[in-house]
C-alpha cells in the first residue's frame, strides 16, 4: 500500500476493530464466570490482545502509533460497555449493584440508570487508558526499532 494510499490511522477501520473485537471473549467469559481473576487463564486474556495491538502497530508501521491504538482502546470500551450491559443481569446473577446511603431511598429506575450510567462511563475510561497505554509502548518500540533520520 503506498502512503498516498494509506488510511490516516495507517490500519484500515476494520482493522482497528478487529483488534478491539480480540478483547471481546475477556469480557464475556468474566462476566459469565467463567474465568476469575488472579488466574493464568485471566492473564492471558487480558495481557494478549493489548501485545497483538502493539505488535499490529509496529509492524504495521503506522505513522502514530499513539493515535492508532488510541483509537482501537476507544472500540474496545465501547465493546466492553455494550458487553456488560448484555450480560448485566446474567453477571451479577439477578442481584445487581444499588445506590447505598442517603441515595437508597431512591426509586429502582434511578438505582440502575445511575449504577449502570457509570458501568458505561467506567468502560469507555478503561478502553481509553489501555489504547493510550499502548499506543505509548508502542510508539516507544517503534521508535526503538526504527530510529528516525533527523532532517537536515
Amino acid at each position: 500500500m503506498t502512503a498516498q494510499n494509506r488510511p490516516a490511522l495507517g490500519l484500515p477501520w476494520t482493522a482497528l476493530v478487529g483488534l478491539a473485537l480480540l478483547a471481546v471473549p475477556r469480557v464475556v467469559l468474566h462476566d459469565l464466570d467463567l474465568i476469575q481473576e488472579g488466574t493464568f487463564v485471566n492473564a492471558l486474556f487480558v495481557f494478549v490482545p493489548p501485545l497483538v495491538w502493539v505488535a499490529a502497530a509496529v509492524l504495521a508501521r503506522v505513522p502514530n502509533p499513539f493515535l492508532t491504538l488510541l483509537v482501537v482502546g476507544l472500540f474496545h470500551g465501547v465493546l466492553l460497555a455494550l458487553g456488560h450491559q448484555l450480560l448485566w443481569n446474567i453477571s451479577w446473577d439477578g442481584n445487581p449493584p444499588t445506590l447505598g446511603g442517603n441515595l437508597g431511598d431512591l426509586p429502582s429506575v434511578v438505582h440502575t440508570v445511575v449504577v449502570r450510567g457509570f458501568a458505561v462511563v467506567s468502560s469507555l475510561v478503561t478502553g481509553a487508558v489501555v489504547g493510550a497505554v499502548t499506543g505509548l509502548v508502542a510508539w516507544g518500540v517503534d521508535r526503538a526499532v526504527r530510529p528516525r533520520s533527523r532532517a537536515s
